[in-house]
This record gives C-alpha cells, sequence and structure tokens, in this order.
C-alpha cells in the first residue's frame, strides 16, 4: 500500500489541455472514487497515474517516490479495466497466475498467491473453466484477481462495471466493497455511475472539465455541494435550482441569484399555500417512493419525493413547502453561499 499524491499535474494533446492542473493527495488504503460527465478528464487522469499516458506538467508522486517518468511497469500499479482483457485459452488458475509466470516466479509462490487471491475472490470452484463459460461479473472477479496477486501498491480500476447488466454491477459493488475492507489497498476508481461512487468511496473526487470541482465524502458532497455543478451533478434525481426571482417567498441572503433544494426536502401542501404553486405533471413510480414533476410556472419544473402510497394524479393543483434547513443558495458565479 501507498499514499498517491498528484502535485499540479497538466495533461495536453497538441494544443488542448485536458488536465489543467490537478492537486490531489490519496491516502494509503484510502478509497477514491474518480466522477464527472463524460470528456471530464477522468480517465486520463487515472491513466496518468498508472503511466499509460504521459504527464505534460506536475509531479505524480507514489509513496514517497517520484514516479512521474516511471513507466507503467515500474510504478508498481494494477489497473483494471472494464473489457476483462483475459486470455480466452487459458483457464482461470493460469489468467490469474499469467503476471506471476511471466515474471519467472516458483510454480509454488504462483499456485499460492492463485489459491489465496481466489479464496478472497470466491473463485476456487471456477479455476479449471475457461473465461467464456463464465458469467460477466465471475471474469471481471478473474481479472481483479489477476491484480491481486501481483500485490500492488494500489489497484486502479476504469468503470470496471460498465459492461455488466444491473443485477450483476449491484453484486459487484458489494464484492469490491468486501475486497477493500479485506485488503485495506489503496484503491482509485473510475466511474459515470454516481450510484456506484456513493456507496464505495471514502472520498469523491468531482472533476469537470480537466478541473477539480469538489473533493469530500459522499455525505459532505451530497449535503454541501460547492457550487451548481456538484449540487446538480450528485444526486439522482438532480437538485432541483430555481431562479431566485422566481420564487419571491423564499428567503435568500441579497447576492443569491438561485437557490436549490433536493426532492425529498419539499413538501406537498394544498394549493395556496408553500412557497410556489404547481401543478402535477408527470409522476415516476418506484414502489417505495415517487418522483412527482411539477410545472411550477416562472420557477420551472421541480421535482418532488414523496412516498409510493402517495393519491396525487396528473393534473392536481399543490402547493411546495421547502424545508429551510436543507434550501441552498448560490452566487452569480455559481458557487455555494453559506447560510445561517
Amino acid at each position: 500500500m501507498s499514499s498517491i499524491n498528484l502535485k499540479a499535474v497538466e495533461k495536453w494533446f497538441g494544443a488542448v489541455q485536458v488536465i489543467k492542473g490537478v492537486d490531489l493527495s490519496i491516502q494509503e488504503g484510502e478509497f477514491v472514487i474518480f466522477v464527472g460527465p463524460s470528456g471530464c478528464g477522468k480517465s486520463t487522469l487515472l491513466r496518468m497515474i498508472a503511466g499509460l499516458e504521459e504527464t505534460s506538467r506536475g509531479q505524480i508522486m507514489i509513496g514517497d517516490r517520484d514516479a512521474t517518468a516511471e513507466p507503467p511497469s515500474k510504478r508498481g500499479l494494477a489497473m483494471v479495466f472494464q473489457s476483462y482483457a483475459l486470455y480466452p485459452h487459458m483457464s482461470v488458475r493460469d489468467n490469474v497466475g499469467f503476471p506471476l509466470k511471466s515474471a519467472g516466479l516458483p510454480k509454488a509462490e504462483i499456485d499460492a498467491k492463485v489459491s489465496e487471491a481466489s479464496r478472497v475472490l470466491k473463485l476456487d470452484d471456477y479455476l479449471d473453466r475457461r473465461p467464456k463459460d463464465l458469467s460477466g461479473g465471475q471474469r471481471q472477479r478473474v481479472a481483479i484477481g489477476r491484480s491481486i496477486v501481483r500485490d500492488p501498491t494500489a489497484f486502479l480500476f476504469d468503470e470496471p462495471l460498465s459492461n455488466l447488466d444491473a443485477a450483476l454491477r449491484v453484486e459487484m459493488r458489494y464484492e469490491i466493497a468486501k475486497l477493500h475492507q479485506t485488503l485495506k489497498s489503496t484503491m482509485i476508481y473510475v466511474t459515470h455511475d454516481q450510484v456506484e461512487a456513493m456507496t464505495l468511496a471514502d472520498r469523491i473526487v468531482v472533476l469537470e472539465f480537466g478541473k477539480i470541482a469538489q473533493v469530500g465524502t459522499p455525505r459532505e458532497l451530497y449535503e454541501n455541494p460547492a457550487n451548481l455543478f456538484v449540487a446538480q451533478f450528485i444526486g439522482s434525481p438532480s437538485m432541483n435550482v430555481v431562479k431566485a426571482a422566481a420564487a419571491p417567498a423564499v428567503d435568500l441572503p441579497s447576492n443569491a441569484v438561485s437557490f436549490g433544494i433536493r426532492p425529498e426536502h419539499i413538501t406537498l401542501t394544498d394549493a395556496g399555500q408553500g412557497q410556489i404553486q404547481g401543478t402535477v405533471d408527470v409522476l415516476e413510480y418506484l414502489g417505495a417512493d415517487t418522483f412527482v414533476i411539477m410545472s411550477c410556472g416562472d420557477a420551472g419544473q421541480i421535482t418532488v419525493r414523496v412516498n409510493g402510497t402517495s393519491t396525487v394524479e396528473p393534473g392536481d393543483k399543490a402547493g411546495l413547502a421547502f424545508d429551510k434547513g436543507h434550501t441552498h443558495a448560490f452566487d452569480s458565479e455559481g458557487l455555494a453561499i453559506k447560510l445561517t
């Protein structure tokens, strides 16, 4: 295990800058996840740490060692890709042990390390199968096992679950969480799925156009977004954002241009009450919850989370009452304003 520190790292492709001076400290044993929209630079940043992309400027420290110019083979990192990258003609046993065989380790040592990785990942029953005989989740576990046997300084995951169906993604999220608890290794994980980020990460790094928009625990990002971008990116459905002028009944600081509130912090009231009036447009029933999408005139579209047993119907008119303790205000630059 080791810490990883990025110091003012930049990445240029010709005249185009895709990573714009990122500073980040990842502690030993920490599980950090990079999230952001497509094109924000999260996979490029991961590949720079791995050594698969050259660092144009800045410094990458692995432990107390400057690894900026080191090739991937010298960094001691293990990367797990979304494509699994397994050898189809080899058994699971041989796939997992291949890095050790390539390094010339004795057979007894290879067997011991493969057995331990198989135990951790529950692959003992599949060691003699080939990849074509495995499910997607099992193949991903084999790919992770191949990384474990190398005893890496840190694990790097590049959207490892994106090829799996919904049920398998849930299963593999659990497997990866348990793996981190067992190995206590430093892990850096890239995903576009914020559910993965919220459920797995010790800290989340939100990237926007090659810069860090905010770093924090899942709870910190959800409850205290630093700006409009993070407020609307983290959370599903996203935070409602309304122009201050469209809701004069909402008590806001004088420099607030807009305010935000999450769907669960709004209560539907009788028409004529609350801070905003609206008409039920669409219902999204999810069993335990229903998301009520309201049309609210100048305030635009607002989503309200209600109990799944609610009897509200499209066309109903209602007032929206906002929980003042969970209202977020933003200035003209989109930065959060601290509310007292």
